[in-house]
């Protein structure tokens, strides 16, 4: 597949998330040489040195795949996208780790949410909103301006997250059952989560470690509980469509784009396919503010977006016929994959 192809026109891009991480090597045309997933390897959360280990043997597998023999440079430049690369002074700690690993001249490393902000837009230029295991908000002026959050928990004020919304399903529900919460539907959904007789079986079983506790997986309940009209799953739902249009409406505010027409990108497992419940719902309050933002959901994985901002940054801007192509080459498998 790398038959004709020289190191020199060839990008390696990173979407390094929490839950996956996804590597692709791609030409300067736009097609892809070779895919690769793998687990997530945030620095957070499995150290540097385990990341990296990650992250070097995707690429390595995504080079093998492209036909490149050996263990030296697989591309001219890397763009890497990184869950855990929060502030500044992480980014370049990352970027100088990643660099000596000899993959391309040249990398970049960013937080992951400009990767998302990337692929869902024309030219990087707006609001991306991502809501996964945590939630976060990046923007990007036409300027060059840009707007962040350090996007690090609760000491850094942020509200939101899979775990956290999950977490919230399974409090709701215990209240409900033992008399310190209203009735909603969310008891019996987490009860049947669990397969247990009562939730007060289940807090047991998970309090003893007989049952692993992955608040992740409650956070789809809450979303089809309020989808189903139960007033309190909507009312957590309802708390995150306000911090979602907070954090969007903020960075607007800050880079003096609130009047002006601009895309916001909702992406991350959590907003991906909530629709009017979640998506609809942010693009009427935000539109009060802000009449000619663009709400949208992206349409292809992160890791597009990293390699866009890879092809930006060796030539000068994805040409239409590249982006078009490697748009369409990932939309055939989904905006997940």
């Amino acid at each position: 597949m790398g038959e004709g192809i020289g190191v020199t026109d060839r990008v390696l891009a990173i979407d390094g998330g929490n839950s996956k991480t996804a590597v692709a090597l791609v030409d300067v045309a736009g097609r892809v040489l070779a895919r690769v997933l793998g687990p997530g390897a945030s620095p957070q959360n499995v150290g540097l040195a385990r990341s990296l280990e990650v992250f070097d043997g995707l690429v390595r597998e995504a080079a093998r795949r492209a036909g490149v023999a050996g263990g030296g440079p697989v591309a001219a430049h890397t763009a890497a996208y990184l869950a855990g690369a929060d502030l500044p002074e992480e980014e370049e700690d990352l970027r100088e780790a990643i660099s000596a690993l000899g993959w391309s001249a040249t990398t970049v490393v960013g937080n992951d949410t400009f990767a998302l902000l990337r692929a869902g837009t024309a030219d990087g230029i707006g609001v991306a909103v991502v809501c996964g295991a945590g939630i976060n908000c990046v923007a990007v002026a036409p300027d060059g301006r840009t707007h962040r959050f350090p996007a690090l928990g609760r000491i850094s004020g942020d509200w939101g997250g899979g775990g956290h919304l999950g977490s919230e399903a399974l409090w709701l529900a215990v209240r409900a059952e033992d008399g310190r919460g209203e009735p909603t539907a969310l008891l019996d959904a987490v009860t049947a989560h669990y397969g247990t007789a009562t939730l007060a079986e289940a807090v047991r079983r998970l309090h003893f470690g007989e049952v692993e506790f992955d608040p992740h997986a409650l956070c789809p309940l809450l979303f089809e509980v309020a989808a189903a009209g139960d007033a309190v799953a909507r009312s957590v739902v309802d708390r995150l469509v306000e911090e979602v249009v907070l954090l969007a409406r903020v960075s607007l505010t800050r880079l003096e784009l609130l009047a002006e027409p601009v895309d916001v990108v909702l992406g991350g497992g959590v907003l991906t396919g909530t629709g009017e419940v979640v998506v609809d719902a942010v693009a009427r309050r935000l539109g009060v503010d802000a009449p000619r933002a663009r709400v949208r959901v992206v349409d292809v994985p992160p890791v597009v977006g990293a390699a866009l901002l890879g092809l930006d940054a060796v030539s000068g801007g994805a040409s239409a016929e590249a982006e078009a192509r490697l748009r369409a080459g990932y939309r055939a498998v989904g905006a997940r994959s």
